[in-house]
């Protein structure tokens, strides 16, 4: 390869100056020095860091695999509460300031999940199962950027979410537990975690509440990346990430594929990539453990 051709990182951090308008002003492009707003500065490193583990881990270059550019927009609006992707760039509030309050420092992985959601099957339905599969492919690698940048393995990890967005003086640990779905939370003000971690505890709702539980129920999938990846051992991002990475862009996955769905293709990944062995077993038990095989 020349050096030309070496993949490199390219940023755009835009300023809504809370308004509703997008993209904003530019404040922050590739190769600048650093600004003054500290979420700026979080945000563009964020982005760099999730470009940097798809590509290492990977080899995709970016979020289309052809080097394209990362764009963000942070201070949009007042007091917004939200994370979201609009118009080919990741769009951030700052927050109410008493819930959710946006803390530049652990930012990481609330920017890596509106990265994934952007290399993810494009055709999976963000409803029931298959949208819950989709918030669940999102904080897999969310949390798998999170620990290639620390240089943590499976088993050092602490395998939570979604700090960075909570208020301290919530004194909550995460938004979301891979390793213990249900535990993340528990305050006055938010309530309790309701994810459930097995299909026992599956809850049924309807398409208006929550698109059928899409946020709540992907502590089932994110339970068994856990499981399956501590299994393993190792780096998570490696074995158990591979098999998850192929599953989510191999674009074998229905609009409406469901956990069930999404277990057999792991497991047939496992092998093809793996054989019979200890990796298959991993996967295979994980999807059994909670309830889905």
């Amino acid at each position: 390869m020349n050096a030309e051709d070496t993949p490199v990182v390219r940023r755009e951090i835009y300023d809504a100056r809370n308004k509703k308008s997008l993209p904003g002003t530019l404040v922050r492009s590739e190769g600048d020095d650093a600004s003054t707003d500290e979420l700026v500065n979080s945000v563009y490193d964020a982005l760099g860091t999730s470009f940097d583990f798809f590509l290492a881990a990977y080899g995709r270059n970016s979020l289309d695999g052809e080097g394209g550019t990362l764009r963000a927009t942070v201070h949009y609006d007042e007091k917004f509460t939200n994370v979201f992707w609009e118009g080919g760039r990741l769009v951030l509030g700052d927050g109410d300031g008493e819930v959710i309050q946006l803390r530049p420092r652990d930012l990481l992985d609330v920017v890596a999940a509106g990265v994934v959601r952007q290399i993810q099957n494009p055709e999976l339905g963000y409803f029931n199962q298959s949208g819950a599969l989709s918030e669940s492919i999102s904080d897999v690698f969310a949390s798998l950027v999170k620990q290639y940048s620390l240089g943590q393995s499976a088993d050092q990890a602490d395998w939570l979410l979604g700090a960075g967005m909570l208020s301290p003086s919530l004194k909550v640990k995460a938004l979301r537990s891979l390793a213990a779905p249900g535990t993340a939370y528990n305050s006055p003000r938010l309530g309790k975690d309701n994810q459930p971690a097995h299909m026992d505890g599956y809850v049924e709702l309807k398409l208006h509440q929550d698109n059928g539980g899409v946020h709540i129920n992907s502590g089932i999938p994110n339970h068994a990346f856990y499981l399956a990846a501590t299994a393993i051992g190792g780096n998570a991002w490696e074995k158990a990430g591979r098999i998850w990475y192929d599953a989510a862009t191999g674009g074998k996955l229905a609009a409406d594929a469901t956990f069930a769905d999404f277990a057999k293709l792991t497991a047939t990944i496992a092998e093809d990539l793996y054989g019979s062995g200890t990796e298959l077993d991993a996967v295979n038990n994980a999807w059994k453990s909670v309830g889905v095989l």
